[in-house]
């Protein structure tokens, strides 16, 4: 018995022949034909498009895309950190004439979206993260982030003010620096509100893996966590876990407000949309793409979902104000004197990290207060 292949970009190019494109793929040609007179841009994500957090974030953003004029948006989804991702770069190329990539997930960098710069020096890549280096990397690729950090922090202001345990609690993939900046901002949001909050974090060792998020979420409450964040690809099954227990929830990478309207407390959001239009811009000007881009919440990368109801007057003031601050470039989350877990002191008295900060960027530290260990 013939093995029929769904028809995905990954194996289109081992199933088909030149001769027969016409009869098994006319919209392959079709999107071939247009990307001839249009900028055709490909989007790639590691899961669904609609999973409430990182995927669908960048997916929001390529929808913004789609919207612009000499466009012609390609996308495949649930596509693994594997050789996968680089078959399907390959037919967005080959079959749909793409000349900028963006492969969005943090495991498609290397070895893979390199292995196809090398290949194709005329396409353009941009990778989602901060792993390009000039002396290192081709100059047809870059990397692009935001300080999304700083959504957590503000995240922490409505925690602050929520907890009645002080208690508050963190859901957390893989102990790297940037789920560490997090951690930390989420704490101390909620410490400029009550110093004496205290925040646990469990540590999944996965970034999608809906039983251990949903057993770490029920296992911080057990111990008293009262409001619930989290940095997984999909913080869907946290924040309904938490919801469904009674507990507050604070949302990350996209907005979950929908999977619990009454204990949804706010949200730190990728804006992506803002970042991908202005990469596009700039393709469609002729100008030559930015290597490694990097912004917050004044410069348009993130942005905050809206407050919920359980957020108090009070809370709401101290949330905006600081929000102000943080759009005017003057706030800094990070700044001493501030000792981690274990009691050493990580920043002095009197020194205070902008967002850019490269010390920020090889953060290997919980602080004080944080409950748990980065081993």
């Amino acid at each position: 018995m013939t093995k029929l292949l769904p028809m995905n970009r990954r194996n289109f190019l081992q199933t088909s022949v030149a001769g027969a494109l016409a009869g098994l793929a006319p919209g392959l040609l079709a999107s071939r034909a247009a990307a001839q007179t249009a900028l055709t841009v490909g989007f790639i994500y590691v899961g669904p498009k609609d999973d409430y957090g990182y995927n669908q974030a960048h997916a929001e953003g390529a929808a913004a895309v789609k919207a612009m004029p000499g466009v012609v948006v390609v996308e495949e989804e649930n596509v693994p950190e594997t050789v996968d991702v680089q078959k399907t770069m390959e037919s967005m190329i080959n079959l749909d004439g793409a000349s900028l990539i963006f492969p969005t997930s943090f495991g498609y960098f290397d070895p893979h979206m390199l292995a196809m710069a090398a290949k194709y020096p005329n396409v353009l890549f941009r990778h989602c993260g901060g792993l390009w280096q000039k002396d290192k990397h081709p100059m047809n690729t870059g990397s692009y982030f935001g300080y999304i950090f700083q959504g957590q922090y503000l995240n922490g202001i409505t925690a602050g003010y929520a907890t009645k345990s002080k208690k508050i609690g963190f859901v957390a993939a893989k102990p790297i620096p940037q789920v560490l900046q997090n951690i930390n901002a989420f704490l101390l949001g909620a410490r400029s509100v009550d110093p004496t909050i205290t925040c646990q974090v469990i540590f999944t060792g996965e970034w999608s893996l809906a039983v251990k998020e949903a057993e770490a979420t029920n296992a911080l409450i057990d111990q008293g966590a009262d409001v619930i964040t989290c940095h997984v690809d999909s913080p869907k099954v946290v924040v309904q876990t938490a919801a469904g227990r009674g507990a507050f929830v604070c949302g990350y990478h996209a907005n979950q407000s929908p999977l619990a309207p009454e204990k949804y407390l706010t949200g730190a959001e990728w804006a992506w949309g803002n970042v991908y239009s202005n990469f596009i811009k700039q393709a469609q000007a002729g100008q030559a793409l930015p290597n490694f881009v990097r912004g917050g919440l004044k410069d348009g990368f993130v942005k905050m979902s809206a407050l919920g109801p359980g957020v108090s007057a009070e809370a709401h003031k101290k949330f905006e104000a600081t929000k102000v601050e943080m759009m005017a470039g003057g706030f800094s989350v990070f700044k001493g004197p501030l000792k981690d877990n274990k009691g050493k002191q990580v920043i002095d008295g009197g020194k205070a990290y902008a967002e850019d900060a490269i010390e920020l960027e090889s953060m290997d530290y919980l602080v004080e207060g944080v409950v748990g260990s980065t081993a």
